[in-house]
């Protein structure tokens, strides 16, 4: 992975006070695990109320987790008076995600000055064993 430099000192107070401000990731019980220079990684555990009709957790979920970390891995390098939207973001859903817990990895490709172009993978996990299920690759905007 390529080693970014963050534009503020804050960078990882910055992304856990606003994740921990997303009413969505709380609703879905999603958890921060880590965050650094231009990398995001988010835990959801699973849970029945976020299944579709055949017992998979949900694609909109699957897609929220990898969203929600490619936007805090771009967060990470930008300045302090900048915010983050997805402005576009193309997902592959490779597997049925069946699992414990699903883990999405997202880090940063290219950081622009308004935009920054992301990548995320989402991990079914049962036991020791992790199978990808999604890839995405997003763009996020400077908000200033």
């Amino acid at each position: 992975m390529k080693a970014f430099e963050p534009k503020t000192e804050r960078f990882e107070e910055r992304v856990r006070e606003s994740f921990a401000r997303q009413t969505l990731m709380k609703t879905i019980d999603a958890r921060l695990q880590s965050v650094a220079p231009g990398s995001v990684v988010i835990e959801l555990p699973f849970h029945d109320g976020l299944t579709q009709q055949h017992g998979y957790l949900h694609a909109g979920v699957v897609t929220s987790i990898a969203d929600t970390a490619c936007g805090y891995a771009a967060l990470t390098l930008m300045p302090e008076e900048a915010d983050v939207l997805s402005v576009e973001y193309k997902i592959n859903l490779l597997s049925p995600a069946r699992g414990e817990k699903f883990i999405a990895r997202a880090s940063v490709k290219r950081a622009g000055r308004t935009l920054t172009v992301c990548e995320a993978e989402v991990f079914a996990v049962n036991g020791d064993e992790e199978k990808l299920v999604a890839a995405m690759l997003a763009t996020m905007m400077a908000v200033r």
